[in-house]
C-alpha cells in the first residue's frame, strides 16, 4: 500500500512556504525576482540530499531533476512532474507565517495577525471535508503560497518516496520546478532538451481528486488610442483627449455578460486590466479569455469594434489594437493522447479518491508544456482561497497528492 503521512508533508510544505518567492509582472529579467532562486537552491540541495546526483538549478531558477528508471521494460517514456516556485504579486508573500491547525475542528479560524481574516465552513464549504485532520493557513498578513508550494511538496515527497522504496518499479522520471508561472513566464527559459520528457503532470490543481485537461486558450490585447493635443490654454475644438476617450471605450463594454464578474463555467470573458497615457495618447490593457481559439477570434473582433465605434465619434482621432497570443488550451493536444489523462485517472483512483474532472477557467504551465510538444495536464494539490490572506491547504490532500504521483509513476511503468 502506498502511503504518504501527512504530518511529514507538512512539515515540509511549511519549510517551503516561509521562503518568499513572490514574481512580478513588471519585470523584464529572468526570473522577474532574484529570491525566487532561494527556493531553487533549496530544493536543489535537498534533491542532492535525498540522493538525486544529477540534480541542477540554472540561472533562470529552473530546478531539473531525473530519477533513473528501476524496471526491465525498455519502452517506458520519460515523464515529468512539475511545479511551481513563486507566488502570486495579488498579495503580499513577504514573512509568512504558516500555522499548521493539527486537529481542525470546524469552527472558525481568527487568523492572529488580522483579526478581520476569518476562515469559516461558510465561505469555504470545502473546509467540512478535513474536520479532524489537519489544515495549514497564513497569519492574517500574507497569502500562503499552497499555489503552488503544495505542489512543490508533493512531489518532493514523492521523490523521497521512490528512494526509499526502491523495489516500487517505475520507468525514468522528471523532476522541473518553475520560476515565474503566476506572472506568464513560467516556460520562457525552460530547457525542453535538458528536461527529456515524453509526457508531463503539473501539480498546481485544487480539491483533492480534482483533475484538469482542459484550459482557456488565452491572448492579451492592447487598444492604443491617439488623441489630438494642442495647448490647454487654446484648446476649444481643437484638444480631444486620449484617457476620456479610453473611459468611453471602457463604458461602453457590456454591464452584464462578457466580464469576470458575469460569467462561469465555458463562458468567455474580455477583462480590462490596465489604462495608461496622458492626453495626448493612452492604451488599454486586456485580457481576452475562452476555452477555443474560435472564441478568442469573435471576442477580439467585438471589443475592437466597440472601440472603433467609440473613436469614430471624434474628429482626428486612430486608433490601433493589438493582440498578444499568451497560452492555448491544452486539450486541442490532450485530445491525441488521451491515456495521458485516463493513466492520471485511475492513479487518483488508486489513492482511494473520486476522480472531479474538471476545466480551468485559467492556464497552467501545462498549457504552454502541451503546445511546446509535451501533453501535461493538471493535477490536483488541495490548494484553496489561492492568492488571498485566506488561503489554506489540507494536509491530507498533500498527501493524497503525493500518493498519486506515485501510483501514476507506477502505472506507466505497468502500462508500457
Amino acid at each position: 500500500m502506498i502511503q504518504i503521512s501527512p504530518d511529514n508533508i507538512a512539515e515540509r510544505f511549511m519549510r517551503y512556504a516561509q521562503v518568499d518567492t513572490q514574481s512580478d509582472p513588471n519585470s523584464n529579467v529572468h526570473p522577474t525576482t532574484e529570491k525566487q532562486k532561494n527556493l531553487s537552491k533549496l530544493l536543489h540541495r535537498e534533491l542532492l540530499g535525498m540522493g538525486i546526483t544529477n540534480a541542477t538549478t540554472d540561472e533562470f531558477g529552473y530546478v531539473y531533476a531525473t530519477i533513473p528508471g528501476n524496471s526491465d521494460k525498455k519502452n517506458i517514456p520519460a515523464i515529468c512532474f512539475c511545479a511551481h516556485v513563486d507566488t502570486a504579486p495579488d498579495c503580499s508573500g513577504t514573512n509568512v507565517k504558516p500555522i499548521l491547525h493539527r486537529y481542525y475542528d470546524g469552527n472558525d479560524i481568527v487568523l492572529p495577525d488580522d483579526i478581520t481574516q476569518v476562515l469559516s465552513i461558510s465561505k469555504s464549504p470545502y473546509l467540512k471535508e478535513h474536520i479532524n485532520h489537519g489544515i495549514i493557513t497564513a497569519s492574517g498578513l500574507t497569502l500562503l503560497g499552497a499555489d503552488d508550494k503544495s505542489g512543490v511538496a508533493a512531489i518532493m515527497e514523492a521523490v523521497l518516496f521512490f528512494i526509499q522504496n526502491p523495489a516500487v518499479k517505475h520507468g525514468e522520471l522528471k523532476i522541473l520546478f518553475t520560476p515565474d508561472e503566476e506572472v506568464g513566464k513560467g516556460t520562457a527559459k525552460v530547457d525542453m532538451q535538458k528536461l527529456g520528457a515524453k509526457f508531463g503532470y503539473t501539480l498546481d490543481g485544487g480539491e483533492a481528486g480534482s483533475l484538469e485537461d482542459e484550459t482557456f486558450s488565452a491572448d492579451g490585447a492592447v487598444i492604443t488610442i491617439n488623441g489630438v493635443i494642442t495647448h490647454p490654454g487654446y484648446a476649444k475644438n481643437k484638444l480631444v483627449n486620449a484617457l476620456k476617450i479610453a473611459g468611453e471605450v471602457l463604458a461602453a463594454l457590456p454591464k452584464d455578460e462578457w466580464s469576470p464578474e458575469t460569467t462561469e463555467a465555458m463562458q468567455g470573458f474580455v477583462h480590462p486590466t490596465a489604462i495608461n497615457g496622458i492626453a495626448e495618447k493612452a492604451t488599454i490593457q486586456f485580457i481576452v479569455r475562452d476555452f477555443t481559439t474560435e472564441g478568442l477570434v469573435k471576442h477580439h473582433q467585438r471589443l475592437k469594434a466597440i472601440a472603433e465605434k467609440v473613436v469614430a465619434n471624434f474628429a482626428g482621432v486612430s486608433m490601433q489594437y493589438e493582440v498578444q497570443e499568451q497560452y492555448r488550451n491544452m486539450k486541442d493536444v490532450l485530445v491525441n493522447y488521451p491515456h495521458v489523462t485516463a493513466y492520471a485517472e485511475e492513479a487518483i483512483q488508486r489513492t482511494g479518491l473520486a476522480v472531479k474532472k474538471e476545466s480551468i477557467r485559467g492556464g497552467t504551465d501545462g498549457s504552454r508544456f502541451s503546445h511546446m510538444g509535451m501533453p501535461c495536464p493538471n493535477i490536483f494539490t488541495g490548494m484553496q482561497n489561492i492568492h488571498s490572506k485566506l488561503e489554506w491547504v489540507g494536509t491530507k490532500d498533500m498527501a493524497k497528492a503525493a500518493e498519486t504521483i506515485v501510483h501514476l509513476s507506477m502505472i506507466w511503468e505497468e502500462r508500457s
